[in-house]
């Protein structure tokens, strides 16, 4: 399996008779799966087993369904929704004359959706039938170029990711040299800040100081943080490869990415580990981001 992004674009069309219909769908991020279906008057019903086949499909995001469909009328002519249009007229009545409300006008209501439909013949019930198969195997093939849209992205924001993993390994490794450095510098900076304080009296004894320079490494020890960011960026490289809907779980291990460089920063005492630290929260938040687009 492989990563999806939950950002993508499809578009299927078909006929049937003097039907043709043009399906158009979008999607963008969202914590969960919301569909949001649009369809022409007279066409509503298609919405729940539609739905089913979309879930099929996708687990995330928030995707626009649209349904555009043109009949040719055997007879011109139009009918008038009288129930839309009645509603809309008891509207107008009530709010009439109220600051800020411009008269309504006919023409601005005839506009509305719905108010004004195409006069068609009804279909009888085996070619309205057969119209809705065909109608559902092309909002089936739009669904799928949809899936397909959103694996082509997550495949490539999966390159991205893994080369940002590549970059994070590179400064934990950093990092653990910087911390290495420091702790065996820190006797020598002891030492001389004591010695500078003191001036005339005694120096600081050696074991009082290796007391001291002990309890300054043991503060400032970074190697759990390391281990854990080790294991952390381990994991993510996993989620990668295994795939699927995996985007929580990445999302999860950034914050837990972060907080161990948050820890590492903080106890640094160190100006080139302090350095490190802040570049890879920088790049985790760039990872974050990324991983905000993965189904």
């Amino acid at each position: 399996m492989t990563l999806s992004s939950m950002t993508g674009f499809a578009r299927a069309t078909g006929e049937h008779d003097s039907d043709s219909w043009t399906w158009e769908l979008k999607s963008v991020n969202g914590r969960g799966l919301d569909l949001r279906f649009r369809f022409p008057a007279g066409y509503e019903y298609l919405e729940t087993p539609l739905r089913a086949v979309a879930v099929e499909h996708l687990s995330r995001g928030n995707v626009s369904i649209s349904l555009q469909s043109d009949r040719t009328v055997d007879s011109a002519g139009i009918q008038i929704n009288h129930a839309i249009l009645d509603t809309l007229l008891e509207t107008v009545a009530r709010i009439d004359g109220a600051p800020g409300t411009a008269p309504a006008q006919i023409d601005g209501l005839l506009a509305i959706r719905g108010v004004v439909e195409p006069l068609r013949d009804a279909l009888d019930e085996a070619n309205q039938s057969a119209r809705d198969v065909l109608i559902t195997s092309s909002f089936l093939v739009a669904i799928q170029g949809l899936a397909a849209f959103r694996a082509d992205e997550g495949r490539a924001l999966a390159g991205l990711l893994s080369g940002n993993l590549d970059e994070a390994e590179t400064l934990i490794n950093a990092a653990d040299a910087a911390a290495g450095e420091r702790d065996s510098g820190i006797a020598e900076r002891v030492r001389e800040r004591v010695n500078a304080a003191l001036e005339e009296s005694p120096a600081l004894p050696e074991d009082r100081l290796a007391q001291e320079v002990a309890i300054l490494i043991v503060k400032g020890d970074v190697t759990e943080e390391l281990d854990r960011l080790r294991a952390h960026t381990e994991s993510f490289r996993g989620l990668l490869s295994d795939g699927g809907v995996n985007g929580r779980r990445l999302d999860f291990l950034c914050q837990e990415l972060n907080r161990e460089a948050s820890t590492l920063c903080s106890k640094a005492n160190d100006g080139e580990l302090v350095k490190i630290g802040l570049e890879l929260k920088v790049l985790i938040d760039r990872m974050r981001e990324q991983v905000q687009n993965i189904e």
